[in-house]
């Protein structure tokens, strides 16, 4: 009798030891930040990070992310997973720089830890935001086996194997509405990500994924983008007549493919960047700054005849001038690789060395355009939403137009302005295929980051099925 007393008193020991550890198992998948270095008391949000393995064994293919509840009501707000451009651009980009709910305190930098404080127009105000690191070894992601080369295809499958993945582990969020989200170079990716999500779910693969459309932001979409530049920068004022129509007359208004004998191209070019030489291509409007440590703003997809011939770069400086852009790039790059901000974020000791934002190297550009998946997610029905700042001459809006007219859909709410407060904020149209193109007046890039009120007040009313 005795040993049957204590056979059922090991069982219940037993049995209570593996319900605790069930728990911290469950727990451990993604980790609650309380604090972060830099910011004045707890977060007044839910922050938790994390990494999904995507290998066979734990250690290899570690992706990095950062996942914010929605401060609305996150049961049943929308989740989105935002990728940022680049390629290899960490995702802490659009968590902190453009639609997250911290940002840093824009001051001149005197060698202490930048101070962080809350963005009033974050986009987790009604939703349920992921910030993954992807590709393999961009940001915090890492892998201890050898990288290999990266690829948007590479990036295509990773993602789409990503999302699975957390969605199984955090099962409570299987019913909310998903949408993919992404600006710049991931306009190539996020396509063919979004349209593999879908055939996935059509084949039935588990756990199934509330796939609901996706929203891109002055999205590249096959570089000739570059082309669509010389009448942008005309209509700006920042070329001449003459040299615009000379450069349609000697290089047909393309500056991809130019034939190296070509003089008189070749000349009509140098002449063109040397009048963009000091021009924040990114955000016309703003100030033009260069440090080599953080990429100045001679961006191109492909290599080209006219990036050999640019004019040189301005000499890097140890911090940026606080107007620029890049000296958030600078708050950023000193903050992350502190010791403090590594523990807080509950990053892997020894898994990657000095963090950097963009990490650009080895990449192979495999798609070349994603206008066809464009059409492909269309006629299944997936609503999109296209946005672009209006002074970007990177990525100009009227070459985002050109793409979409291509998809030769009827417009169902004609060109018109869109409102805040009273005022216009851009412009906007729809399509049958349920796009809608939406411009943010006088913002860049990254239009959330240079106009948030605008940027949050498109999200918030495109999100919601209304008009903007």
């Amino acid at each position: 009798m005795a040993s049957n007393n204590q056979e059922v008193l090991l069982f219940a020991v037993t049995l209570t030891l593996l319900l605790r550890l069930l728990p911290s198992q469950i727990e451990a998948v993604g980790s609650k930040v309380e604090r972060l270095p830099g910011f004045d008391g707890p977060l007044p949000f839910h922050l938790e990070t994390g990494y999904i393995g995507l290998g066979d064994s734990d250690d290899d293919m570690q992706v990095f992310y950062y996942f914010v509840k929605s401060e609305n009501d996150p049961q049943n707000d929308p989740l989105l997973l935002w990728l940022t451009g680049g390629p290899g651009c960490s995702s802490f980009s659009g968590l902190v720089y453009q639609i997250g709910p911290v940002k840093f305190k824009i001051e001149e930098y005197d060698g202490s830890l930048p101070k962080l404080i809350l963005r009033p127009q974050s986009w987790t105000k009604v939703a349920n935001i992921i910030f993954v690191d992807l590709p393999m070894g961009t940001g915090y992601s890492y892998t201890k086996t050898v990288l290999g080369h990266r690829s948007d295809w590479k990036m295509v499958h990773q993602t789409h194997r990503f999302i699975r993945k957390w969605l199984a582990e955090n099962p409570e969020f299987l019913s909310n509405k998903f949408y993919m989200a992404a600006d710049s170079y991931s306009g190539i990716p996020v396509p063919p990500i979004t349209q593999e999500i879908a055939d996935g779910n059509e084949r039935g693969l588990e756990p199934r994924i509330n796939l609901q459309g996706y929203i891109l932001g002055n999205p590249l979409t096959s570089g000739l983008e570059n082309n669509d530049r010389i009448p942008y920068v005309h209509g700006m004022g920042l070329i001449s007549d003459e040299l615009y129509l000379s450069l349609k007359q000697n290089c047909n208004g393309d500056i991809i493919n130019v034939d190296s004998t070509n003089e008189l191209c070749l000349n009509d070019m140098q002449y063109y960047y040397k009048l963009l030489e000091n021009v924040e291509l990114y955000n016309i409007l703003e100030i033009y700054c260069v440090d080599e440590k953080l990429e100045g703003t001679r961006w191109n997809r492909r290599r080209s005849v006219a990036e050999k011939i640019k004019a040189p770069l301005i000499s890097s400086v140890t911090v940026p001038d606080m107007r620029c852009q890049i000296h958030g790039f600078f708050l950023g790059t000193e903050w992350m690789n502190d010791p403090a901000v590594r523990k807080a974020l509950h990053i892997r000791e020894g898994s990657i060395g000095k963090w950097t934002r963009c990490y650009k190297d080895n990449y192979v550009y495999d798609i070349p355009s994603s206008v066809p998946f464009h059409a492909n997610l269309s006629a299944k029905g997936y609503p999109s939403l296209i946005y672009s700042g209006d002074h970007d001459a990177v990525v100009p809006f009227s070459s985002t137009q050109r793409w979409i007219r291509s998809l030769n859909y009827s417009i169902v709410d004609d060109w018109r302005p869109w409102y805040l407060n009273d005022q216009v904020a851009g412009y906007t149209r729809t399509y049958s295929n349920q796009m809608t193109f939406a411009t943010i007046r006088g913002a860049g890039h990254t239009a959330p980051e240079t106009k948030p009120e605008e940027g949050f007040v498109m999200f918030v009313r495109w999100i919601s099925n209304k008009p903007l």
